[in-house]
């Protein structure tokens, strides 16, 4: 079955966003919140292939992902505000009754 467009460009933005601050953030010098840091950006790559591969836990981990960016954005709200902007379109585009019955 063919990706739906909106859960394709999702998993891509995902892939990339994740890919991208991987690379961004690499730390010269190790600590602990460089390695948690790095360890949500693969969450992000996990998040878009398995979107891509249809499994219906990658819906709830992509949301979860969301949800955290949202959590960490406090007390800055320009930056909530943009995170709940992306999780309610993202939770909107996956939950939807069309994308519902392309997860297994």
């Amino acid at each position: 079955m063919k990706p739906m467009p909106a859960v394709f460009a999702i998993a891509v933005l995902y892939i990339v966003v994740g890919s991208g601050g991987f690379v961004s953030h690499f730390p010269h010098h190790w600590q602990s919140e460089d390695i948690l840091i790095e360890v949500t950006e693969l969450v992000a790559v996990t998040c878009g292939v398995f979107l891509l591969r249809r499994k219906n836990w990658a819906r709830w981990l992509a949301i979860a992902w969301m949800a955290l960016h949202v959590a960490i954005s406090f007390p800055v709200t320009t930056q909530v505000a943009i995170h709940l902007s992306f999780l309610i379109v993202i939770a909107w585009a996956l939950f939807r009754s069309p994308t519902r019955g392309y997860f297994c």
